[in-house]
């Protein structure tokens, strides 16, 4: 049974499950869930699958990054799969043997998979680009009433079933594109036998399967069809959570408009005579990108076939343009020439690699943030992801003997071939990951998990700041909340939009999960538990909201918290179980509530 099947049946039982969720959750601490008796067998046969899946895979993918494919290899394997993949929207109800057929008349089809998103959706991947050509010859511009259609031709089509379609037509099993909500991953957790493995199939139920991933690169490679009619050379690349390994469903696509390809293959050096393009001069690269920026954004918003919401945000430190891809669900941030950020993507999918308990501490701690407002999707002053997993990558690195390396010795590994400066920067890291010799340091994730929380909870970062590249603390150059060195723009500081008060409440929050991690009332899972009680424990008890009660974003501003200690105490009490039932210490302790 495949690790899909498994997710279905997951979504299937969330579905039951979800109006006793909200009621339950929001009414106290634990999690009975009332299910029939077979929908609690079909969950906890999947929580054991999910369980022998993790370990495999991550085992098997850590082994064949490190024998096989470096990172750039990778994404030019994925966008050359891209590029003979179509995207096709479909009726309701339809016989997917037909569809099929009817498209392996253009060629031979590799792979595909059906989603949902505004309707059902198809990704076709294609064995030759001609078989995309062929297609295309037999694809029709529709005809559209009181309206007229604007002819782009893209890889983006939409299925006609002749007739009317029967209800009797099985749906095709869609692909899961969406993450689990808060509730199920509680439950999800609660059910597993330790920490670390909670951890594991936390990072199984998040991160970004490979066709979602399939789905992103042919979102850039769409795009680069409207691109291409003014930069016919040019390669819009996906960067950041889609390509480092960090990805979670769900995550926004970021997108690089690469035209450096452009400006490499032109400068050929040579005796005698050459040749130059006549181009256009701009006041600064900077105009110069706001200009391409700006003459895309029009053409995707006037001509992009399900592209909605287009947004030109040309005056931000980085231009970009911003939009909505309906056809698959994401939201797109378009940059160009961004070549450091795709750089910082690759060091840390590198580490990503090197050690599985990486990734598994790195979601781990991002879901956390996330769950207690630590992190948000809306811009402030709040700590980012890419700033909790470099503090992660620092944390580990601090270890003895260290789980990581440092970005300097990453460079003492580089061979010629890995030379790589960004204006101005020494962006060079080794690409071959069987260069790097690592410490064997058997710490569980259950260890590093507390001891993060431990470390950062004691941080002193009133004066000192972090810097990866060096693997060790050192004094802040300037008077910023939090101070994180970028890795390559060593002047920069990732995290100068955190402001104190943010700040404190990471402290705050570590310094409670360690407090709690140390306690048995949670750390372990109690005999009695069963599929049909189960009560949150060990890393699922620190998702609960009563761990930060009152700490949210607004009610931090009406009401002033109470003690840390009674908090704790009031989960602890939570927790505890008589008779295979929670009971709920009032009264003794604190009379008012």
């Amino acid at each position: 049974m495949s690790i899909h099947s498994h997710r279905r049946d997951i979504v299937y039982a969330r579905a039951r499950l979800k109006s006793t969720m909200a009621a339950s959750f929001g009414v106290c601490r634990l999690f009975y869930l009332g299910l029939e008796p077979q929908t609690q067998r079909r969950l906890a046969s999947t929580i054991s699958a999910i369980k022998a899946q993790t370990g495999n895979k991550t085992a098997k993918d850590v082994t064949k990054a490190k024998e096989n494919k470096t990172f750039q290899a990778i994404q030019e394997e994925r966008r050359e799969r891209a590029e003979r993949s179509v995207l096709i929207s479909c009726p309701p109800r339809f016989s997917e043997k037909k569809f099929l057929d009817y498209l392996s008349n253009h060629g031979t089809i590799n792979k595909h998979f059906f989603y949902s998103s505004y309707g059902a959706c198809a990704v076709v991947e294609f064995s030759s680009k001609e078989s995309i050509a062929s297609m295309k010859e037999n694809t029709n511009i529709p005809a559209v009433e009181h309206e007229a259609a604007v002819p782009f031709k893209s890889r983006l089509l939409s299925l006609k079933w002749p007739g009317s379609q029967s209800n009797n037509q099985p749906v095709p099993n869609f692909q899961e594109q969406s993450p689990p909500s808060i509730g199920d991953i509680t439950q999800l957790l609660s059910e597993k036998d330790s920490v670390d493995e909670q951890l594991q199939c936390l990072t199984e139920a998040l991160q970004l399967t490979e066709e979602n991933i399939s789905l992103r690169f042919l979102v850039c490679s769409l795009l680069g069809d409207i691109a291409g009619a003014y930069f016919p050379e040019c390669i819009i690349r996906p960067f950041g959570s889609t390509v480092n390994s960090f990805g979670k469903l769900g995550c926004d696509v970021d997108m690089i408009l690469d035209l450096d390809g452009i400006y490499a293959t032109s400068q050929k050096k040579g005796s005698g005579l050459s040749l130059e393009y006549q181009v256009k001069r701009g006041a600064s690269e900077r105009a110069v990108t706001q200009s391409i920026l700006s003459v895309i954004g029009k053409c995707v918003d006037q001509f992009g076939p399900g592209c909605v919401g287009v947004q030109n945000i040309l005056q931000a430190r980085c231009p970009l343009v911003r939009f909505s891809h309906q056809p698959s669900g994401f939201q797109c941030d378009l940059t160009a020439n961004n070549r450091v950020a795709m750089k910082s993507s690759e060091l840390l999918f590198l580490y990503g690699q090197l050690d599985p308990r990486v990734r598994h501490l790195v979601f781990s701690v991002r879901c956390w943030a996330r769950v207690h407002n630590i992190t948000s999707s809306i811009p402030g002053a709040w700590i980012t992801n890419f700033t909790l997993t470099v503090m992660v990558v620092f944390f580990l690195q601090q270890r003895n003997p260290p789980i990581l390396p440092t970005l300097d010795q990453l460079k003492d590994l580089a061979g010629p071939s890995d030379k790589c400066v960004i204006e101005g920067n020494d962006c060079t890291i080794v690409s071959d990951l069987s260069k790097i010799t690592l410490q064997k340091n058997t710490d569980t994730l259950e260890k590093l998990l507390q001891e993060f929380f431990e470390f950062y909870g004691n941080f002193p970062f009133n004066k000192a700041s972090i810097n990866i590249r060096k693997g060790k603390e050192q004094t802040k150059p300037e008077t910023t909340a939090l101070y994180i060195q970028n890795p390559f723009e060593t002047t920069l500081n990732v995290s100068k939009n955190v402001n104190a008060t943010q700040l404190e409440r990471f402290v705050k929050l570590c310094q409670e999960s360690a407090w709690l991690l140390q306690k048995r009332e949670i750390l372990n899972r109690s005999s009695s538990q069963s599929v049909e009680s189960v009560l949150p424990w060990g890393f699922a008890a620190l998702l609960l909201p009563s761990v930060t009660s009152g700490t949210g974003v607004k009610s931090r501003r009406k009401r002033k918290l109470e003690p840390a200690s009674s908090r704790i105490k009031n989960l602890l009490d939570s927790l505890k179980i008589k008779g295979g039932e929670t009971v709920a210490k009032k009264g003794s302790t604190n009379p008012s509530r």
